[in-house]
């Protein structure tokens, strides 16, 4: 089975973005369900597969990250309300198989996801 993870980079200082929130959803048509959430550890990744075995199916989600908390935690001079608060990124898995990564690269004005491996 494959399995879903991600990372988050800080790319305003260039290092990895420790303690960033991020929440995971499945989406339903109009509705969508919280399957987990989790941080960001000090490599700016997770310490587990967000999704992973039985759990990882084909299907809609979206992952939506705390980068307005994280900015102002790091004392960003931010707008208010800030610019980015939550980045909320919805993807889609075809093929459960297959380890699907979805980073984030950061700063308080612009952000840029791809999917990695």
């Amino acid at each position: 089975m494959g399995r879903l993870t991600t990372h988050v980079l800080d790319t305003a200082q260039g290092v990895p973005a420790k303690g960033m929130g991020i929440d995971l959803f499945k989406i339903y048509g109009d509705n969508k369900e919280k399957i987990c959430t989790l941080v960001t550890n000090e490599d700016g990744r997770c310490q587990q597969p967000l999704l992973e075995n039985e759990q990882f199916t084909k299907g809609e989600y979206e992952l939506v990250f705390a980068a307005g908390d994280y900015f102002r935690r790091h004392d960003y001079a931010l707008d208010d309300p800030a610019f980015l608060d939550h980045i909320v990124i919805r993807f889609s898995i075809a093929k459960p198989q297959q380890h699907y990564h979805v980073p984030l690269l950061v700063s308080p004005y612009g952000y840029s996801t791809y999917r990695g491996s």
